[in-house]
C-alpha cells in the first residue's frame, strides 16, 4: 500500500484554500494536542469545512469527499482489529461491534475530546443551529479528518490515530460497559437486509408532567414489537428498538 497518497494524487485533489496566520497557529495547535503530524495545513484545514460554508463563504470545496475516504479507512481498521483481536467470533458477532464501535455516538465524542467542535467553518445558517453540536456533523468532521491523515501521511501513520480509541471502544464493548445505541443499530440492519427504514409509533404518554412514561413500539417490515417504556421519547424509542434487534439478530451468532 502507499505510504503517501498525497504525492500520488496531488493531481487529484481540489484546489486548496490558503490558511492564513491566525488559523495556521490554530491548527497547529490542534495537531500539538493531538500529536499529529501534517505535511498539509491546507488539508488538515480542509477536513474541517463542511459544505455550508460553502453556500455562504467564498469557499468552494468541502469535507464531504474526505468524509467518505475516512469512512472508509475507520472502516478498515476496525474491522483488521477485531479480526485480529477476536479470532474466535463469527462474522455477524463482528459486524455488531463494529456497527457500536464507529458509530454516530462513538465518533461524536471522539471529535469533542479532541477540540473538533471549536474548529469548524460553518455557514451562517448552521452556526445559529447549533452545528457545533450536533452529532452527524461531528462524527463526519472526524471521518473527513482521518481522511486527510490517510492522505497526507499514509495507512501506517492513520492505523497510529485511529487504532488506539478503536480498541479502547472495542473493550468497552466486550467488557459490556458500552452504551449500546439500538436505534442506530436497528436502522443500519433493516437498511442492510430490508433496504428499509423502521417505523416508530408513539402509542401513549402516562402519568404526570413531573414523572411521565411514554409508550413506544416500532415496526419492521410486517412485525411490530413493543410498545417499550422510557422517561422520555427518546429512551421509549431505544428500549423499543432493543427489542426489535435482539429479536431479529438472535440467530446471527450461529450463522
Amino acid at each position: 500500500m502507499p505510504t503517501n497518497l498525497l504525492n500520488l494524487s496531488k493531481n487529484k485533489l481540489p484546489s486548496l484554500p490558503p490558511v492564513d496566520g491566525d488559523r495556521r497557529k490554530v491548527l497547529q495547535d490542534f495537531l500539538r494536542r493531538a500529536n499529529l503530524r501534517f505535511r498539509s495545513l491546507e488539508l488538515l484545514n480542509l477536513s474541517f469545512i463542511h459544505r455550508s460554508a460553502t453556500n455562504e463563504l467564498p469557499i468552494k470545496v468541502n469535507n464531504e469527499r474526505l468524509e467518505f475516504l475516512g469512512d472508509a479507512v475507520i472502516g478498515l481498521i476496525t474491522a483488521s482489529i477485531l479480526y485480529e483481536r477476536l479470532p474466535e467470533k463469527p462474522e455477524g458477532e463482528l459486524a455488531k461491534i463494529k456497527s457500536v464501535v464507529v458509530s454516530e455516538d462513538i465518533l461524536s465524542g471522539r471529535a469533542r475530546e479532541l477540540g473538533i467542535d471549536s474548529l469548524l467553518i460553518l455557514g451562517k445558517g448552521e452556526e445559529l443551529s447549533g452545528g457545533r453540536t450536533k452529532k452527524a456533523l461531528l462524527a463526519d468532521a472526524l471521518e473527513a479528518l482521518v481522511g486527510a491523515i490517510y492522505l497526507d501521511g499514509g495507512f501506517t501513520h492513520t492505523f497510529e490515530f485511529v487504532g488506539p480509541f478503536i480498541q479502547e471502544e472495542i473493550e468497552q464493548v466486550l467488557s459490556q460497559r458500552h452504551h449500546q445505541d439500538y436505534k442506530t443499530l436497528l436502522q443500519e440492519w433493516c437498511q442492510h437486509w430490508y433496504r428499509s427504514y423502521p417505523q416508530y409509533r408513539l402509542v401513549k404518554k402516562t402519568g404526570p408532567d413531573h414523572d411521565r412514561l411514554f409508550w413506544v413500539e416500532v415496526q419492521v417490515q410486517e412485525k411490530v414489537y413493543g410498545p417499550a417504556t422510557g422517561k422520555n421519547k427518546k429512551e421509549a424509542e431505544q428500549a423499543a428498538a432493543r427489542l426489535a434487534y435482539t429479536d431479529l439478530t438472535k440467530g446471527e451468532a450461529n450463522t
